[in-house]
């Protein structure tokens, strides 16, 4: 199968929906098929991440992703001949910017039969910034992107069902697609950081190089800091480990900010502003930037994860998967509604979201029970394979499959 992937952000730029988007376009390279790239064209800032020599060369990128982005993507098509466009749909990644949500429309319009199948897979189902007090039209313009794709992906069962209220047929992995309808499917993440630290890694060593001693309780936190992170809820929790004795550190890993939402700035440096405030400076520890071996040198240089969502964890958390992926203890916050397979006290523990108390009196728990410990490290573990990229990039084939057996029984 032949695979045009539109994504707004792509290493070397910095974002989860790049790596989301760079791990997949490589799960479906390694199972046969031919993927191809159509990205934002980097920009020189963004260049120190050119230890990424494995990174896939994009084979077409636009500036901006406004109504000229269209002319670009329409002759990359009918040059590159795909059977599918698959867009990575996140709204700041394309600039806020509505051309997006109306592109397969247009090429419905314009390509006619001689189309690919067209899917989007919804990162996230915030609405694109029109103009001030669009209101209403803002849920419409997302809305009319997922009725007009052929197949939309839903990384998250919330996300599955709004989806399936808006008319899509939901695909179960087997049926057949019916003439004429748009389906959905729930296919999540994986994580976008390998369990593969350096050559000659030593955990003792690589805690000593932060400060920590071996006695001491390393909380870590992965991903950039906005404001549906939770991060206040984490500094405050860290707080109070501090004011009852605990020797309690927090390591903050990875990039502070990402490439596509500016509004992250903000969010950080009033995130400073608490550290400085409650004094915790000195147990406040950032890598910065780091490749991916790293990364994963300081999930395991860690004791735990604590990744305190506002709005529950989800499927669709990279920094989710990565602990997993990690077989750290974890402690984040009860999702709306049950996530099959997560399970309170034997994979994770879930704390009520903005709860800092709550949170650190899982931590203090899961750091004075070595059983529990032992025992949601093993359930992270086990519960992380279900979300391998390859097992992953065989979904997406099969919803491709059967939107192209629909497409050649006659639908447009």
């Amino acid at each position: 199968m032949h695979i045009l992937l539109l994504t707004g952000e792509f290493p070397p730029q910095q974002g989860g929906v790049g790596d989301y988007s760079h791990l997949l376009a490589r799960a479906l390279l390694a199972q046969g098929h031919a993927v191809e790239i159509m990205t934002t064209q980097a920009r020189s800032a963004i260049g120190e991440r050119s230890f990424l020599a494995h990174v896939l060369q994009p084979t077409a990128t636009v500036s901006r992703w406004d109504w000229r982005a269209w002319s670009t993507i329409r002759a990359t098509i009918e040059r590159v001949q795909p059977d599918v466009v698959l867009i990575q749909y996140q709204t700041a990644a394309y600039g806020l910017h509505p051309a997006i949500n109306l592109l397969p429309g247009w090429l419905r319009l314009r390509l006619r039969g001689r189309r690919p199948c067209l899917a989007t897979t919804f990162h996230d189902l915030k609405f694109p910034y029109l103009f001030p007090k669009a209101g209403p039209l803002r849920m419409a313009a997302v809305r009319f992107l997922a009725r007009q794709s052929d197949a939309a992906i839903a990384t998250n069962m919330e996300d599955w069902q709004t989806l399936q209220g808006w008319g899509l047929h939901a695909f179960d992995g087997a049926a057949a697609v019916s003439r004429r309808s748009r389906v959905t499917a729930m296919i999540p993440i994986g994580s976008n950081i390998a369990c593969a630290p350096p050559a000659g890694f030593e955990r003792e060593a690589w805690r000593a190089r932060l400060g920590v001693q071996p006695q001491d309780w390393l909380l870590c936190y992965f991903g950039f800091l906005n404001t549906s992170k939770g991060g206040e809820v984490l500094i405050n929790s860290l707080a109070h480990l501090v004011q009852q004795g605990r020797p309690a550190h927090l390591l903050m890993i990875g990039g502070q900010v990402g490439s596509s939402d500016q509004t992250n700035r903000r969010y950080l440096a009033h995130v400073h502003e608490q550290i400085a405030q409650l004094a915790l400076q000195d147990r406040v520890h950032w890598t910065g930037f780091v490749s991916p071996t790293e990364v994963s040198a300081h999930f395991l240089a860690a004791d735990l994860c604590a990744l305190p969502y506002q709005d529950g964890a989800g499927r669709s958390r990279g920094s989710l998967m990565a602990a997993l992926a990690h077989g750290l203890p974890i402690v984040t916050t009860q999702p709306h509604d049950p996530l099959p397979g997560f399970r309170d006290g034997v994979n994770l523990r879930f704390v009520p979201p903005t709860d800092a108390a709550a949170l650190a009196g899982a931590v203090t728990d899961i750091m004075t029970n070595p059983a529990l410990r032992l025992r949601l490290t093993a359930g992270a573990r086990a519960l992380s394979a279900q979300f391998t990229w390859p097992a992953l990039a065989a979904q997406h084939i099969a919803l491709f499959n059967a939107c192209l057996a629909q497409r050649s029984g006659g639908a447009r």
